[in-house]
């Protein structure tokens, strides 16, 4: 099979949903030290991908995110996962179980990282499982 090289903006949009999820996880519960746990977790799942993943997630600028709302984050995090599994899939279709994996990975161990997965943390790990599902 052969994969296509994913452009920066491509790579840029990759990194945005798996480290905007991550962003969202911590901030469902937000905490200084918590989100100093949940980081190092985090990275873990990251520094764990391979291939595309891994290159997209570990090179280049890091994503900007909005700091003011939570709304505002998720109206750009959700759909940049969805946008990567699209991506993948056109690109590079053996890295779309790998990116599944790694964001929701990275995610769950965030959630898991202080005191376990409270029902807010829950919630937005299934909106996060909803936009890496395959689109419709």
């Amino acid at each position: 099979m052969i994969m296509e090289r994913l452009t920066a903006d491509e790579r840029l949009t990759l990194k945005t949903g798996a480290f905007g999820a991550v962003f969202l996880v911590s901030n469902a519960e937000p905490g200084m030290l918590a989100m100093v746990r949940e980081s190092i977790a985090a990275s873990g799942a990251f520094g764990a991908a391979s291939g595309v993943v891994k290159e997209a997630l570990t090179t280049g600028p890091l994503p900007e995110l909005p700091r003011d709302s939570a709304l505002e984050i998720e109206a750009i995090v959700l759909p940049a996962l969805s946008r990567s599994v699209v991506i993948l899939r056109a690109k590079s279709p053996g890295d779309v179980e790998v990116y599944r994996s790694v964001v929701l990975a990275a995610a769950d161990q965030v959630a898991q990282a202080h005191h376990g997965v409270t029902a807010a943390e829950a919630a937005v790990l299934e909106r996060i499982r909803v936009a890496l599902a395959e689109p419709v």
